[in-house]
């Protein structure tokens, strides 16, 4: 099993990395963004539209856990067997992936039309907390299958 983060603007890096001893890690990231992490290997991606996230799901084999606050590379992820988790500890599913998918699209459509959806709050201690959580239990289960 491996752990892929989209590193590109990532909160939980060094946490997920921290987290991840003993399991090979893999910060993929765009051009745009240099990462270098004891414990982790950089892949630098060239920039493009969902290029890191394809570089990813080309890269991934099942059983794999992937570090995204994408909808999108999440339902990739799940689509060949990995697992995913956001940033404040959302485990992606095959239950709740549609809706997410769905809601992103109703967002982008407001914003196509000319009106504004909320940004992000302010990351708080308690997400991270919840992120140690749901990362510890994704690697309990994912280790327990294989």
């Amino acid at each position: 099993m491996k752990i892929w983060i989209d590193a590109d603007g990532c909160p939980v890096v060094d946490l997920t990395i921290r987290l991840s001893k003993g399991y090979e890690v893999f910060l993929v990231c765009d051009t745009a963004h240099q990462f270098n992490r004891e414990g982790a290997t950089t892949i630098t991606i060239g920039q493009g539209a969902d290029a890191v996230d394809f570089a990813i799901v080309n890269r991934m084999a099942p059983g794999d856990i992937v570090v995204t606050q994408d909808y999108g590379l999440a339902a990739l992820a799940l689509a060949r067997n990995g697992r995913a988790v956001d940033q404040n500890g959302r485990i992606f599913t095959n239950e709740n992936i549609d809706f997410l998918l769905h809601t992103r699209h109703v967002g982008q459509e407001i914003r196509r039309a000319g009106g504004r959806t909320k940004g992000p709050k302010k990351r708080t201690r308690q997400e991270d907390v919840a992120f140690e959580q749901a990362f510890k239990r994704l690697l309990a289960e994912t280790t327990a299958r294989s």
